[in-house]
Formats: C-alpha cells, structure tokens, sequence
C-alpha cells in the first residue's frame, strides 16, 4: 500500500451485526478484495505433527470466528492498527494432512509467495510443526532472524517415532539450518516435566535462554519485557506463540496443556512490552477448540493475534514517515 492511500478497514459492526457475514479475522477485507497487504492474516490448517490431541487444524477458523469482537482501536498501543496499514485475510494455505514433508514445502512456498508481495505474515496454525516453513521463508528475505517462542514447551528435541518434522521439533531444525539468530533466542511461560536433565542441556548449547512461567509469576510482566527487549535488540525479529504457554484455566482448548501457565492477561502485557522490537512476521498455533469452552481459548488467541498485528502496523506506519 502507498502513503497516500486509505486502508480499507473492517466491517463497521454498526451496521452489520458482529455475528453476521464472513467471518475473516477482525472481520478484515479478504486479500483478493484489496489486492495487497502490509499485513496478511494467513491460516494453515494442519495438525499432522501432533504427538497427543488433535484438531489444531480447526484452530484458524476459531480464531477468526472470535475475532468478531475485536474493535479497530487499541487503546493499551494507543493506536488504531487498521487504520495504519491494509491488513487483510489472506484465507488458508491448503497442506498436505498425510504427508508432513510434502505439507512442510507446501506453506514454505506459499510464505515465499505472501512475503514476496512485501507482506508481513500473521499466521493462525495449526500445529507448531509449521513454525519451521515459517521461518525458513522468513530468513530468505531477513537473514537469520531473532526469535521469541512463547510455549510451555521446548520444541527443541530431536525426533517423535524417527520423524524431523513435528510439533515439537521445529525450533531444533531452524537452529540446525542456520535460520535463527544463536544470540537471540528465548523461550517464554515454559513449565512442566521433561524427558530429562538432558532436555535443558541441549537446549542451552542451541542458544536458547528460558523465561519460566514461574519466572514471569516471580519478577512481573515489565521486567520480562525489558529482558527480552534487551536480548533482541534491534535485530528482524519472529515472534512464535503455542497457545498452551497460557494455563488451562485460560486456554483449555489445546492439545498438550501443561498446568502453572500464564494468564492471558500476562501474554498481552509482555506482547505489548515488545512494541519497540522490529516484529517481521508472527505464528500463533495449537487452538484445539474441540476442547475448548465458551470460546476461552479462541478469545485469547484472536487477543494475541490482535496485539501482535497492532505492532505490525504501528511499525510499518512510522517507517513510512521517515
């Protein structure tokens, strides 16, 4: 979009009833109705890598079902996000769901296409084994880029049954492809048992540093922003979020919960403490919402998908003052 041109925004709900018409995130123009966007909004409903619950693969249209109630301001960033730039729903990248090395391809070529108009990417999964095409298609275009993994697990190990690719193995392949930037890298809200001692040993060799879910209870929501934007710098950065990082109490709709997690209002807060970072793309993946109730999980994800937007189009509106 050009400076001069007006971001075509959503459906003005006092018009249309939020609970009426297609449901695209925030109730957003579809990316063939404006033809390019600063911002697409893209689905992948794949959930092929999973090692427990499925139904990931019905999260993306579940969040933008909840979305219908997002408004266009956001008054915690002090902005109005569609406003400052198109962002627009790009529909879903259709993978493979039995073959995940054709389906990892898939969304890899297709994130080439998105990102290729000029596109910043915010993607709905979906399993997290999409995180690895994701960020491969990223650092074609910024290099090896700095990532902030939001999750109550690693996703570091090595293999489930010999496979590479599954959900909790993509962060281990984009370290071993050289895609992530070794010296900014941080997990955030993990918890839970592990296989072993082993686990955080291989963990810390690939350059990750871990923010617990205790930690963030410990030492507040400011603090932990002001590390992690310490840890990024300025550096291109990718943020990827599990929505199980939040406790089953606020996301019961995923498919590995894990007890002690954050608050969704801790996620938003420390996602808004992260304004300043230089945010190039986003995931947000595993809503299950065959388990979910009263839409808790799909609330929160469209929330979080709504902030990380909001910075997104922040950023792309001043850099086009300058």
């Amino acid at each position: 979009m050009s400076s001069n041109e007006t971001p075509r925004g959503p459906v003005d709900s006092s018009r249309v009833p939020r609970y009426a018409g297609p449901a695209t995130f925030a109730r957003l123009p579809r990316l063939d109705e404006v033809g390019t966007a600063d911002v697409a909004v893209v689905g992948v409903p794949f959930d092929s890598g999973v090692s427990y619950r499925p139904g990931a693969r019905f999260g993306g249209n579940a969040i933008r079902e909840a979305s219908r109630l997002l408004r266009p301001y956001n008054p915690a960033q002090d902005a109005s996000p569609f406003a400052l730039a198109q962002i627009a729903d790009a529909g879903d990248i259709a993978a493979n769901p039995f073959d995940i090395n054709e389906a990892v391809d898939t969304i890899e070529a297709a994130a080439d296409d998105l990102l290729g108009t000029g596109a910043r990417l915010m993607t709905l999964g979906g399993d997290h084994t999409i995180a690895l095409p994701l960020l491969r298609s990223v650092a074609k275009k910024h290099g090896p880029v700095a990532l902030l993994h939001f999750d109550a697990h690693l996703d570091t190990w090595d293999t489930y049954f010999g496979a590479e690719y599954t959900h909790g193995t993509p962060f281990r392949r984009a370290v071993e492809e050289g895609i992530l930037d070794t010296e900014a890298l941080s997990h955030v809200g993990t918890r839970g048992p592990l296989y072993g001692k082993q686990d955080l040993t291989d963990d810390a060799k690939m350059g990750f540093g871990i923010v617990t879910s205790a930690d963030v209870m410990r030492r507040g929501v400011d603090e932990i922003a002001d590390q992690l934007r310490g840890r990024i710098g300025d550096r291109p950065l990718y943020i990827s979020i599990d929505i199980d990082v939040l406790d089953p109490a606020h996301a019961p709709g995923t498919g590995t919960p894990e007890a002690g997690g954050l608050t969704s209002r801790e996620l938003l807060e420390i996602l808004r403490g992260l304004s300043s970072c230089n945010l190039v793309s986003a995931d947000l993946v595993e809503v299950a919402p065959a388990y979910d109730h009263a839409e808790i999980t799909s609330v929160a994800a469209s929330h979080t998908a709504y902030e990380l937007t909001t910075i997104m189009a922040r950023q792309i509106a001043e850099a086009r003052t300058k």
